[in-house]
């Protein structure tokens, strides 16, 4: 059952609605500034139409990357909505033609994850080229018997190419380590970053097909927009070397899942390093069982300071989107 629709009292403090419960630090100085906060109880994603019915009268919504924010929900904010301030990088969640009809701010919170979600991308990339779930496997059943000289040899990564399908700021964050790592640097994207690429040595390939060719590591930065979902199809992942990496830490949908699915278990690319799913929180099957692939739950930007700063970024935009509309 939905909730009750919430309507504002006369005179009474903005209300600000947050989608998940949160810590007291990243709340407080919503709080302080006077502000009535609504937050959700359960860490978990709140059922659109319990979020409509929450929406009437708020001020400001503090959403995930996982609540969807339509025409119906804004329209179900009424005029008395400022902002949608959204944990997270990603707007893809968000319709902001929408929004900006309805004059209403959306912010997000760029730049404080970035190393944190390219140190995410590494650790799976690395977990994969050294074979580590298979290692850690091994030990953990109490099957390892010693050293052994053929045992779990894994791919080294200097001197291979790393493709970067966009150079933002993580896409470059995760090529500046891959140069640490002896790795040349090759991308695409909209258009080349001459100043980027001076940094990174790295080579612009304006054909992504021709990218994908030259692949050991394909690393997977783009928005994910109409143009871009399933940017990488069957018949990219078919272009790719027998030996290639595909990592992923920007959304699940840039990839056709079932067509990975199809190459990793023919055998046709070396592996998967994947932080995000197409149909988050499912992930299929035979991804679980495949030996060859590391996988985390979404936790690229999951390390206490980024969330901290991600939250400061919020709770700023709240404010000052509140301010100028002289509501707080």
């Amino acid at each position: 059952m939905p909730e009750a629709t919430r309507t504002p009292k006369e005179g009474s403090a903005p209300r600000v609605v947050v989608t998940r419960p949160l810590p007291e630090p990243w709340l407080a100085p919503l709080r302080d500034a006077g502000l009535e906060l609504d937050v959700a109880d359960r860490d978990a994603p709140m059922a659109p139409e319990a979020l409509q019915a929450r929406a009437p009268g708020a001020a400001a919504l503090w959403v995930q990357l996982d609540d969807r924010v339509d025409a119906a929900l804004l329209d179900a904010a009424g005029p008395s909505l400022r902002v949608v301030a959204t944990f997270s990088v990603g707007t893809d969640h968000v319709d902001l033609q929408a929004a900006a009809a309805r004059g209403v701010r959306v912010a997000n919170t760029p730049d404080v994850l970035t190393d944190a979600t390219a140190d995410q991308g590494w650790a799976l990339l690395l977990a994969v080229a050294r074979r580590l779930r298979e290692g850690h496997a091994l030990v953990q059943r109490g099957e390892w018997d010693g050293w052994s000289p053929t045992r779990l040899l894994g791919t080294d990564l200097a001197d291979r190419t790393l493709a970067i399908v966009g150079l933002g700021r993580i896409g470059t964050a995760m090529a500046h380590r891959g140069r640490a790592f002896g790795m040349r640097v090759a991308y695409h994207g909209p258009r080349p970053h001459p100043e980027r690429a001076a940094e990174l040595d790295a080579r612009f390939e304006p054909d992504l097909d021709a990218l994908v060719r030259s692949a050991d590591v394909l690393s997977l930065h783009a928005p994910l927009t109409p143009s871009t979902r399933h940017l990488l199809d069957a018949r990219r992942l078919a272009l790719l070397p027998p030996h290639a990496i595909v990592v992923n830490v920007g959304r699940g949908s840039l990839i056709d899942e079932p067509a990975l699915v199809a190459a990793l278990r023919e055998g046709r690319i070396g592996g998967a390093a994947l932080d995000v799913f197409e149909h988050e929180p499912q992930v299929p099957a035979e991804l679980l069982a495949a030996p060859n692939v590391a996988l985390a739950p979404h936790q690229g930007s999951a390390t206490r300071a980024t969330r901290a700063a991600m939250a400061a970024r919020c709770v700023d935009a709240i404010l000052a989107a509140l301010a100028e509309g002289g509501t707080a």
